[in-house]
């Protein structure tokens, strides 16, 4: 299935230059539900395969919550949200990229993750949640692991609250490292 991927990604960038003009006049009310395996969707794997370095686990598995912290989380969110314009993927390629221009929900996840660990908090503690919405949705979520309890940062509410409040069903959850999920 990723051979299948990669060379439709590479023939779409070969016609029409990158992945965005390839899909940029298709329609972007569908919304695709990715199986989820132990290592994560399977757009998720080719982005660990292109980028490595942005899978990378380490530190604390959680991390305390305090003012400084809510600041930095909030300030991510708010900065990220505000800086990705939203556009579903295509339905024929499932992409993750970090701080595009215009991107759906996983490349919100993946910057916001980027941002936070370049600010100084644990990878391990960061964890991509796909989930299904409480109209039945597929999404993706970036958790904040604390000893206060399971913080989410999320594209569609400026508001962090805590995962138990979001109504939202977890399908797949990575764990403390990035590349295996449950």
């Amino acid at each position: 299935m990723k051979k299948v991927v990669f060379a439709a990604v590479v023939s779409a960038v070969a016609m029409f230059g990158s992945v965005d003009m390839a899909f940029a006049n298709r329609p972007t009310n569908i919304v695709v539900q990715e199986r989820v395996s132990a290592r994560g969707p399977e757009s998720f794997q080719v982005f660990c395969a292109i980028n490595p370095g942005e899978c990378q686990p380490g530190g604390d598995a959680k991390i305390a919550l305090d003012d400084d912290v809510m600041r930095l989380l909030t300030r991510v969110n708010a900065r990220v949200n505000r800086a990705i314009r939203p556009r579903l993927d295509s339905p024929l390629a499932q992409v993750w990229r970090v701080n595009p221009s215009v991107g759906d929900c996983k490349s919100y996840v993946v910057s916001k993750r980027h941002e936070l660990i370049r600010a100084g908090l644990s990878p391990s503690a960061l964890r991509i949640a796909y989930v299904k919405t409480r109209d039945g949705q597929g999404h993706a979520v970036l958790v904040v692991k604390t000893h206060n309890g399971d913080l989410t940062l999320d594209n569609l509410t400026g508001e962090i609250r805590l995962f138990r409040q979001t109504g939202y069903r977890v399908v797949g959850m990575s764990g403390s490292d990035p590349r295996r999920w449950g």
